[in-house]
């Protein structure tokens, strides 16, 4: 049940009880996307706040030369936004696409911003999601520095093997940094271990 997974979700650090979690879930509106269907395009603000339930999502942006590259991947059990947008209520730099059926709920940034202002619980909780996100954001900057594109492409089969079940080579490969042909290789070498 998508309410139950989410009261959950916001119970993980510590800042809000049961009951707690069953009120703010309670202002999250269910939301199904299509398999292609864009959450987020590139120009538009981001004003949906979705916690992803099921399915597999990407961000991605395009480069200087047009081509398609991916930023992040969302899974089931993770809130899927773009961060810079959302909050600062800016035009999105990147778009935000399903790459399965999705099923999840979304709460708008007035109604999220309202429930920071009145519980402080959930503000709480908010400020510790932040953090968490920016240590994962400086993790995936040095692992880009200090791994091999194969130390990269184990760790994302470890982590989430989902995403290389359902995302497209050329997606993982982008995301990892490399090209779709040294991402075969590295599968290849992978499988014969």
């Amino acid at each position: 049940m998508i309410e139950g997974m989410l009261q959950r979700f916001l119970q993980q650090t510590g800042f809000i009880t049961a009951a707690q979690a069953e009120d703010i879930a309670a202002h999250f509106a269910a939301r199904t996307l299509s398999r292609h269907e864009f959450l987020l395009r590139e120009g538009n603000i981001n004003d949906a706040y979705l916690f992803l339930e099921t399915g597999c999502m990407r961000a991605f942006a395009y480069d200087t030369d047009g081509n398609d590259v991916t930023t992040g991947f969302y899974t089931g059990g993770q809130v899927v936004l773009e961060v810079a947008s959302f909050f600062n209520r800016t035009p999105s730099q990147e778009n935000i696409q399903a790459l399965t059926d999705c099923t999840g709920c979304t709460i708008t940034y007035a109604q999220l911003n309202g429930l920071f202002h009145a519980r402080p619980e959930f503000r709480e909780f908010g400020r510790a999601m932040l953090v968490r996100g920016f240590a994962n954001l400086k993790g995936r900057m040095l692992e880009m520095i200090t791994t091999t594109a194969a130390e990269r492409y184990e760790a994302l089969l470890k982590a989430s093997p989902e995403i290389v079940q359902h995302a497209p080579l050329k997606t993982v490969a982008s995301y990892l940094g490399i090209t779709d042909t040294s991402l075969s290789r590295i599968r290849k070498e992978s499988l014969r271990k």
